[in-house]
């Protein structure tokens, strides 16, 4: 490839990027430390980002839903006085949002309501955490508000992913600049979630066919485990394992692994399950192999 045309490619990859939109949601809250870790992560990476995430914690709420209300005591970490409105934002950042209700109120707000006042229309992609805690197998996804918020998305026709990682603490974003065990951990999540949009994104639209979403789960990292984002391998899995289902062929079976067992795999092994937003179940052969292929040269074998 001769200069000019790497330097064609190199522009269209950067304005791919800088043309994406992304709402960012979690059922942590919009003040806890991984959300804020990811929102500037991504946009470091040059993606234009609005934070639309519940005011306190919603953990557990699954696709729970309510109208927004006044608020009747403090936002997460005291980061709104009582009395403040239903929706609401930081003083000093607009993109930084609140919604007083559950994830899946959030990230409708993010959808709606924020995209169209801050990127003219509807999001590209929404990205739902990386979640306080592992989000594995069928009962926990249920539940999950951030894999409930992630699904309202997919149903509202944006496609999206559910992030979920080991080993986080339910801690403020001012202790970000703690440099502690949290911090560090938060901002590898944060890199590999980056990563993860990355490559799913990067041969543009569609990202994922309609009412799909996909449920990615990271192991804990420590300063002597996991500890950078390179660490990491991505796998191919599902949400509930199967003997007698047939799925996409990859890594010489076609039998994917469950999800669980490949987190709790020795090792640095993020799960990746594709998802029916509706009923937060596997999907079949075929939808696997959108995103197998979406994701070519990125995902990896279980060793």
């Amino acid at each position: 490839m001769n200069l000019l045309s790497f330097g064609a490619t190199l522009a269209f990859c950067v304005s791919l990027v800088q043309s994406t939109n992304i709402v960012l949601t979690n059922d942590d809250g919009w003040a806890v430390a991984m959300i804020r870790a990811q929102n500037s992560a991504l946009s470091e990476a040059e993606y234009d980002v609005v934070l639309s995430a519940p005011a306190e914690n919603e953990s557990g709420t699954g696709s729970s839903t309510a109208t927004p209300t006044n608020l009747t005591e403090p936002c997460e970490f005291d980061t709104c006085p009582t009395g403040s409105p239903a929706e609401g934002f930081n003083s000093s950042d607009s993109r930084l949002n609140y919604v007083n209700s559950f994830p899946v109120d959030a990230v409708r707000f993010g959808i709606q309501t924020l995209s169209p006042k801050f990127f003219g229309g509807a999001p590209d992609f929404v990205v739902s955490g990386p979640n306080v805690g592992n989000n594995l197998g069928t009962g926990t996804v249920d539940i999950s508000g951030t894999v409930g918020a992630a699904c309202e998305a997919a149903k509202e026709g944006i496609p999206s992913t559910a992030f979920s990682a080991a080993g986080l603490s339910q801690v403020a974003f001012t202790d970000l600049s703690n440099g502690d065990a949290d911090t560090l951990a938060s901002l590898v999540f944060s890199q590999l979630t980056v990563k993860f949009v990355n490559a799913l994104l990067k041969n543009g639209p569609p990202f994922l066919p309609p009412g799909i979403s996909v449920n990615v789960n990271y192991p804990a990292s420590t300063s002597t485990s996991c500890a950078s984002s390179s660490d990491f391998s991505f796998i191919l899995t599902r949400i509930a394992p199967s003997n007698s289902v047939i799925d996409v062929e990859t890594c010489g079976t076609d039998h994917l692994p469950g999800e669980t067992n490949v987190v709790a795999t020795n090792g640095c092994f993020a799960s990746v399950s594709v998802m029916n937003a509706t009923t937060k179940a596997d999907v079949d052969a075929t939808t696997q192999a959108f995103v197998l292929n979406r994701l070519s040269g990125f995902l990896s074998c279980l060793p």
